[in-house]
């Protein structure tokens, strides 16, 4: 240490402090908010017979909760709702920050 410096110990309420103080940082960052509605598995070749109207059935029961991602993280479950015309979320459920299980991030 050099003289003339002096170590400030922080604690606890110091870090919280430092957290609020500091949030205005990442108040302008933009993520990319998405909605998994299910997932399926296909071989090429069924997805060249793809054609209008064809039906493809996903891996999720229609009384499930969806998926919402940030930036391809699971953040929360919802149910889609219809907002003037447009199709939106209500959350239904924070996930927790720690990690969750069977969860893996989309790219």
């Amino acid at each position: 240490m050099k003289e003339g410096q002096e170590i400030i110990e922080a604690g606890p309420a110091d870090d919280l402090a430092f957290g609020r103080r500091n949030f205005g940082l990442f108040a302008d960052i933009s993520v990319r908010l998405s909605v998994e509605v299910g997932s399926t598995a296909l071989k090429l070749s069924e997805l060249m017979e793809l054609a209008e109207g064809s039906v493809v059935e996903l891996d999720r029961q229609a009384h499930e909760l969806l998926d919402i991602m940030a930036n391809g993280t699971l953040i929360a479950k919802g149910e889609v709702v219809t907002v003037n015309g447009r199709f939106g979320i209500r959350v239904v459920e924070v996930v927790a920050n720690e990690a969750v299980p069977g969860a893996e991030r989309r790219k």
